[in-house]
């Protein structure tokens, strides 16, 4: 199978002003229970009934605290608990930028990412069947390499991994190629489609660093309990 050999839409659910929404219940997972997005803050109260229906009652948001601040989610009254967990540093606080090449942007999230990932999993397992929802600003990078590693560790093989990865890109109007986009700070840029490589090489660079995904993510906090049961929660 080819990296576009795949059906676009299949996990894709209509909530109103938010981009790339979808279960993450891929290959055999349990659906229903861990969503991916874009960001909230276009969200109406159209789609604030849609994720009520969906029983969403976590927001794990892996965006920068200025994105934030210039993106708020909105809420429409929703009993949401929105956990801010951080995947790259901000760039206000750090002195260290974003890579500006995607493929290096991808291995230095796997290098600075832990916390988030790990702080994501153990969210999940403490909800205990509670629908999640994780998001970045388009749902693309940050929030593809979390949920990667999530259906990783509970057991999806790495092709049905690649293929749920990859339907960002018509989701978003990538798969035509790059579209410009304003940052937090009023500045242009191009979002461009994500790309199965850099996933992997994502992954492979966790492994180097940590030697297993699981590692990875005990390095950061999480038990071995905690894995059981992610494992446990995600089966069908």
């Amino acid at each position: 199978m080819t990296d576009r050999e795949f059906d676009a839409a299949s996990t894709r659910l209509d909530v109103p002003d938010v981009q790339n929404f979808r279960d993450a219940g891929v290959a055999g997972l349990r659906a229903g229970l861990l969503y991916r997005s874009g960001s909230l803050n276009q969200l109406t109260e159209e789609g604030a009934q849609r994720l009520k229906a969906l029983g969403v009652r976590t927001i794990v948001d892996l965006r920068s605290r200025t994105e934030l601040e210039v993106w708020p989610d909105q809420r429409h009254g929703l009993d949401l608990d929105q956990l801010h967990l951080p995947l790259l540093p901000d760039h206000s606080e750090t002195e260290q930028p974003w890579p500006t090449d995607q493929l290096s942007l991808y291995l230095f999230m796997a290098e600075v990412g832990g916390p988030a990932i790990a702080g994501t999993v153990r969210r999940l397992v403490a909800d205990g069947g509670t629908p999640l929802l994780v998001h970045c600003a388009v749902g693309k990078d940050r929030t593809g390499l979390t949920i990667a590693v999530i259906q990783s560790l509970a057991g999806v093989p790495e092709a049905d991994i690649i293929v749920d990865f990859l339907r960002s890109n018509p989701n978003l109007g990538l798969d035509a190629g790059p579209v410009p986009y304003i940052d937090e700070h009023g500045e242009e840029h191009l979002s461009r489609p994500v790309l199965a490589d850099h996933l992997r090489a994502s992954l492979d660079r966790i492994r180097e660093l940590h030697g297993s995904l699981a590692d990875f993510l005990r390095a950061h906090g999480v038990t071995d309990e905690e894995l059981a049961s992610l494992r446990e929660l995600l089966a069908p």
